[in-house]
Formats: structure tokens, C-alpha cells, sequence
């Protein structure tokens, strides 16, 4: 329970920054340019928290009966936080005293209500630009692009990559981790064209490695990308050997002790600690007889294994972790730390890079490339939340940046609705020299809301389909 209470407070939390960023595009704007601006909401629905800023009238202190015009900027944070929304004074919503019809929304021109509509997005821009910048800068840890195993037949395979590969770029870009590689090799993919790898084999030597553009497409479904191509990571091996017991689990029941090395279970020879965990999995609620070596001399111990709950599945467990020698995992690691102006071009690629891949992938769902599975809906969102906060600031920064991201991409889309919808209208109201028609609008907005109610179903679908066959 503890950790649903985590994964929802992860998202609330991250929904809330993402949307506040965006009204507080629109917000500042309006502000900036005159635009008088009556409510400025977190959320929907009833209100939890209200306070009100400075009043416009010198009336407001005088018991004088004023227009909502008249009053301060309402601030408010709703119950369902789904969304938000900043309300301009506006003659289409309702009258407008005189003497702030040059303040209403609908009186300005077509470029400063562009700016205005258009301000929400590009802060979500802005936000993931310093979201990356700061994780430039601050320094991120990641591991080292080492190739562990190349599955045979596979595209990797006849690449000719190898066992001990270390990947030092993908295409024009420098790959220091494990990350930046998957995420270059992720966006390359969607392009069609063939993919150029440097290495550094097992000899030192740097070793280039093509793989083909054509049968890539579409491999980065479901998270996939290095699976399909026939890549897995090299890990260290942490020996079997006892490095913790955990009081009252079956493990110390049996009378396993810290430093006890792990020869067998029911016979089956054990060389890593990963082995040891996945018979133990595999076996909730068995008897088990283990071979063991303590001070030099071999025992035999059995013990039932205990259970646990993981989703909807049972795996043992015995109470037990593993001995990890320090340092065992520094050849794996590497920081990767930029200068702050460095980081700026850094950041700028990265924002740019994946507002195109998103892009391309929203292109390739639409014309039936790829698959809509590629969709995440609210849950997905929420466990992805609640998983990289878990991680901490760093991961959970990222996921703001790349959630940023997609939300300033979703809203310059041309769909009457959204901000790229205003956007269209206005266009057209330029070209044309007149506003576009409010039945045309209306219509639109009728269109645009069935698009997203669709979509929305289609991804809480998606989602829950995943959640189903995971």
C-alpha cells in the first residue's frame, strides 16, 4: 500500500509541476502584454485552495459592489488534477466594464494572442531545456555502453558485434552511457536509414558496425529496442555468497549465516548470485536443500522458502542478500558532467531531439507504422512517476523533462482544443484579415474533443492491456 500511496503521490506531484509550468506560460504572457488575467487554476473541479492577489479597483477596500474584472487575479488549486487552465478577461465570456475592454483577450491582435496561446507549449520546452541543463551540470551516473551478450541471428549478430563491445557513438553522436546510446540508437531508428555503431572490441581497437535502417523500423516497440536487436549489457557477476540474513525470514530460521557460500540448490550447481535468485523465485513455498561453504568445510542445509506477492504473482524468497565486494561495479559506472554553457548546447540538442522523435512517432502511429502500444495512458504515466522518483532527483527530472516534452508537442498540434487548434485559427484569421467564425469554432471544438476523448481511451486501453500481460 505504501508503495501505491508513493506512485500516486509521484504523479500528483508530477502533474502538478508540468501543468503549472504550462498556465504559467500562458499566465506570464498575458500579463506581459496587457492581458488581464481572472483565474489562474491547478486542477479542475471544486476548488481546495483559493486566495486572491491584488485588486485592480481602489474600490475593492471601500464595500463597493465590483465586477469580477474589478478584483485580483484568482489563484486556484482544484481537486482533479488532470489539467488546468488560465482564464482571460474575455467579451466572448461574459461583459466587460469599459474601462478594461483594452485588457479583454478577444481585443488584442492576431500576434499577441498568438503569443499568448502559443507561451504554454514553448515553456514546456523551456522546462525540459532546464531540466536537462541542470542534470548537465549537477552530473549524471550512468553505465558504461558495454555489450555483455549479442543474441545469434539476431541484427546485432550480423552487424558483427561481439561479446565486450564497447559502443563509443551512434551515428554522429557520443555515446558515454548505456542511456545515451539506447535513447540515440531509439530516435536514429525511426529514420529509415542505416545506422552507423563505433566500438571498441575486446583488442582496444575502434570497429565500426552498420545496421541496416530497413529493419529497424519498428523495433523499439514496448521498450524493447536492445532485445529486438540482439544486444544485452555486460553486468558483473556477484558471487553467491551471503552478505546479509534478514531476522525472522527462512534463511536465518535454516541457520544460513553472513559469508556462507552458495555450491548448490537441490543438486543444481550455483555460480552467480542471480542464479541462486532465480531458483529461489521460481520455488515460493518448497523445501530446499542447499550446499554450502563456511570456514573451509561443506554443509547441507534445508529450508522452506518463504513467499511473497509481486503484482499478480508469487515468487519466493529466503531473507538473504549478496556479499557485493566494493567496487565490483566501478568499471561499470561513468559520470558524465558538463561545463554550464557546454550544458546549454547539450540541453538545446536534447530538447530538440526528442520533440522531432516524438514527432516522428506520433507520424508513423497515425499512418499504421508502428503500433498504438507505443501509447502510454495515465497508468503507465503513474508508474513511470512513481518508479524514477523512487530512483531519485536526477531520474525523476528526466521524466519531467521528456513528459514536458510531450505535452508541448500534443498541444502545437493542430486540433481544435488544444493550443495548436487556437493556433490554426489564428493563422487563418490572418490570412483571411477576418476572425474565423464562432459555428466554425464551435464545430471545430466538437471534433477536437471527440479526437482527444478518443485518444484517451485508446491509451487508458493500451494501458490497462499492458497491466494485464505484464
Amino acid at each position: 500500500m505504501s508503495s501505491f500511496l508513493f506512485t500516486v503521490a509521484s504523479f500528483v506531484v508530477a502533474l502538478g509541476i508540468l501543468i503549472a509550468v504550462h498556465e504559467f506560460g500562458h499566465f506570464w504572457v498575458a500579463r506581459k502584454l496587457g492581458v488581464k488575467v481572472l483565474r489562474f487554476s491547478i486542477g479542475f473541479g471544486k476548488p481546495l485552495l483559493t486566495f486572491r492577489g491584488r485588486a485592480s479597483s481602489p474600490d475593492a477596500s471601500e464595500g463597493v459592489r465590483l465586477s469580477e474584472a474589478d478584483l485580483g487575479t484568482e489563484y486556484v488549486v482544484a481537486a482533479i488534477p488532470l489539467g488546468g487552465y488560465v482564464k482571460m478577461l474575455d467579451e466572448r465570456e461574459g461583459d466587460v466594464p469599459p474601462r478594461y475592454l483594452n485588457q479583454a483577450f478577444n481585443r488584442q491582435s492576431v500576434a499577441v494572442r498568438s503569443a499568448i496561446v502559443a507561451a504554454g507549449p514553448l515553456f514546456n520546452f523551456a522546462f525540459a531545456l532546464l531540466a536537462f541543463w541542470f542534470i548537465g551540470v549537477y552530473g549524471d551516473t550512468g553505465s558504461r555502453p558495454w555489450i555483455g551478450q549479442v543474441t545469434e541471428a539476431t541484427i546485432a549478430a550480423e552487424a558483427g558485434f561481439s561479446a565486450d563491445d564497447e559502443i563509443l557513438s551512434v551515428g554522429d553522436t557520443l555515446t558515454a552511457t548505456w542511456e545515451a546510446a539506447v535513447y540515440t540508437l531509439l530516435t536514429d531508428a525511426t529514420s529509415g536509414d542505416d545506422v552507423v555503431v563505433k566500438v571498441r572490441d575486446v583488442a582496444g581497437l575502434e570497429q565500426l558496425r552498420i545496421l541496416p535502417g530497413g529493419r529497424l523500423l519498428g523495433l523499439a516497440e514496448d521498450g524493447r529496442l536492445l532485445e529486438r536487436i540482439g544486444l544485452s549489457p555486460k553486468r558483473p557477476v556477484i558471487e553467491p555468497v551471503i552478505g546479509q540474513v534478514v531476522a525472522g525470514e527462512a534463511a536465518e530460521s535454516a541457520g544460513i549465516e553472513v559469508g556462507d557460500r552458495v555450491i548448490s540448490v537441490d543438486n543444481q550447481e550455483v555460480n552467480s548470485w542471480s542464479e541462486l535468485v532465480d531458483y529461489i523465485q521460481k520455488h515460493p513455498a518448497s523445501l530446499v536443500e542447499m550446499e554450502i561453504s563456511r570456514a573451509g568445510a561443506e554443509h547441507r542445509i534445508k529450508l522452506i522458502v518463504g513467499q511473497v506477492t509481486r503484482g499478480d504473482q508469487t515468487v519466493g524468497r529466503i531473507g538473504a542478500g549478496p556479499h557485493v565486494p566494493e567496487g565490483l561495479f566501478d568499471d561499470y559506472r561513468v559520470e558524465v558532467r558538463y561545463g554550464p554553457l557546454d550544458a546549454v548546447a547539450m540541453a538545446a540538442v536534447k530538447t530538440g531531439d526528442m520533440s522531432l522523435f516524438m514527432l516522428k512517432m506520433l507520424g508513423r502511429m497515425l499512418t499504421g507504422e508502428i503500433s498504438v502500444r507505443n501509447l502510454s495512458g495515465p497508468i503507465s504515466i503513474a508508474q513511470t512517476a512513481g518508479r524514477t522518483a523512487s530512483f531519485g532527483l536526477t531520474q525523476f527530472l528526466k521524466f519531467l523533462a521528456l513528459v514536458s516534452i510531450s505535452l508541448g508537442v500534443l498541444n502545437l498540434l493542430p486540433v481544435p482544443i488544444l493550443d495548436g487548434g487556437h493556433l490554426f485559427y489564428f493563422l487563418v484569421e490572418a490570412i483571411k484579415g477576418s476572425p474565423v467564425s464562432e459555428a466554425a469554432q464551435a464545430f471545430g471544438q466538437r471534433i477536437g474533443l471527440a479526437i482527444l476523448l478518443g485518444l484517451m481511451t485508446l491509451a487508458f486501453y493500451v494501458d490497462i492491456t499492458r497491466l494485464f500481460n505484464s
